[in-house]
């Protein structure tokens, strides 16, 4: 894995106007200056972090403002590590944290530039949120989604400007991982694709682009993988510890593939499995029994305690 430090500048926000411009001025990408993001929790709130710390205005959007309040106060600790490791300066920190607002409901957007959705990964549930928002968005104004596998296309076509739409897939955690995948939906406009790509390098992060396949690059090779090490527990071959120490020490990999697991959330390692599985008729892609029991006891990982591991003592216990 990629690991960049965030940039330790504001740079300026990017200027579309030097774009040439869509013969259609009403799908023409407008300057991007203020940012919205739909989602307070893990992704959202990375999202929001390096946003902020590049300059942009900020305003998140969840259900009850108390989620707004708990990811500020993360925002809060993340950049204070960054300001200890001497990445950002207090005067960084305090101006990033003053452009970051809440933004109590859709209306808000009526104004920004770019809303990224980074809700729960499940597509009614975005199907739901475009739909409510589109009608309060200027025309010109972007929209993207920070799913990891649901179909670019066809989130984009209940909206109102699937030409403006587009994916841009940041990796958690957010203000350390470098890169940031971007899917073309079919109706996406190059425009669109340009505005994004240039946004995305305002953040000190690095584009990839995926075709609009189930799960895109990341995922349709990450998940099949931390899938497989929970059929090798399924299965017998190795206990928690010992399949986690294996990929660390044997293919020297940061963190084992359960413990990773853990980390993504095993709710999400479900729902993209599923999306491969139902997306692409492949048998290789059945989730574990295993995996779905866990979800099922919700066991999920560090954000409720438990998952292939007990994290409610001072040290990571395996369940298995």
């Amino acid at each position: 894995m990629g690991m960049n430090p965030p940039a330790t500048s504001s740079p300026a926000p990017v200027n579309m106007e030097t774009m040439a411009q869509n013969d259609n001025p009403a799908i023409a990408p407008l300057p991007v200056k203020k940012v919205g993001i739909i989602g307070a929790g893990q992704m959202g709130n990375g999202i929001a972090h390096v946003v902020a710390l590049a300059g942009y205005d900020v305003a998140i959007n969840d259900l009850e403002r108390v989620h707004f309040d708990t990811a500020i106060e993360t925002i809060k600790g993340n950049m204070g590590r960054q300001v200890a490791r001497g990445t950002i300066s207090d005067s960084d920190m305090e101006g990033a944290l003053g452009r970051i607002s809440f933004a109590e409901n859709f209306a808000t957007f009526a104004e920004y530039d770019l809303v990224v959705e980074a809700a729960t990964e499940d597509e009614q549930l975005k199907r739901q949120i475009f739909t409510e928002l589109c009608p309060h968005m200027r025309p010109g104004a972007m929209l993207a989604s920070n799913t990891s596998s649901i179909s670019i296309t066809r989130l984009a076509s209940v909206t109102d400007r699937p030409e403006n739409f587009i994916g841009m897939h940041f990796m958690n955690p957010v203000p350390l991982m470098e890169l940031v995948e971007l899917i073309r939906g079919i109706a996406t406009d190059e425009k669109t694709y340009s505005a994004a790509q240039a946004f995305v390098g305002t953040l000190n992060k690095t584009v990839a682009v995926s075709e609009d396949f189930p799960a895109f690059i990341v995922n349709r090779i990450l998940l099949p993988m931390i899938n497989e090490a929970v059929y090798t527990l399924y299965e017998g071959v190795g206990n928690v510890e010992a399949i986690d120490k294996a990929l660390r020490l044997g293919a020297n990999h940061p963190m084992g593939p359960l413990e990773l697991a853990d980390f993504i959330g095993l709710d999400t390692c479900l729902s993209v499995m599923q999306v491969l599985y139902e997306g692409l008729a492949d048998t290789k892609y059945r989730p574990c029994p295993l995996l779905v029991k866990y979800v099922e006891a919700g066991w999920l990982g560090r954000k409720t305690q438990r998952g292939f591991y007990d994290y409610r003592g001072d040290v990571p216990v395996p369940t298995r």
